[in-house]
């Protein structure tokens, strides 16, 4: 049996050595858009703490699925690399989901309350859990310089 010849997939094809903090855009399709919300700088600061990126997807999925544009919000979850997530929407451009990350982020930042989603009946893992460290990732996120320009298309 041959080797299976396979086409390179667009996000192998991102010079990530040109990535830094921000938001991008990394495709659409149609109405959908998924967006990059690169937390780390890839290959050179450290990538998150799995059980750190657990905790911001639950409480993130949480208050994007019920802010203003939850009817617009498909998907929300991190990168295997585990430099950050992906947020796939309906029709909502760059500027707006800009603002709409720095707002969830900086809740995320300052959470006080129980981690949404965190019981054994509501979650696979949910003792993988590290509210300490999610808040830690999402404040030095959010309080870092962001670029915007490096599309993914």
């Amino acid at each position: 049996m041959g080797e299976l010849k396979m086409e390179r997939i667009t996000s192998f094809s991102v010079d990530h050595r040109k990535l830094t903090k921000g938001v991008y855009v990394s495709r659409i399709d149609g109405d959908l858009i998924t967006y990059d919300i690169r937390m780390t700088q890839p290959n050179v600061e450290p990538a998150l703490k799995p059980e750190a990126a657990h905790t911001i997807e639950h409480i993130g999925a949480t208050l994007l699925r019920n802010g203003k544009y939850k009817d617009r919000v498909i998907y929300f979850g991190p990168m295997g690399c585990m430099t950050g997530f992906y947020l796939i929407v309906r029709d909502l451009d760059l500027e707006v989901i800009k603002e709409v990350v720095k707002d969830v982020y900086s809740q995320i930042a300052s959470w006080d309350q129980e981690i949404p989603g965190a019981k054994e009946e509501e979650c696979g893992n949910y003792t993988f859990m590290d509210l300490a460290e999610a808040k830690k990732a999402a404040n030095y996120f959010v309080n870092s310089k962001w670029e915007h320009e490096y599309h993914l298309l």
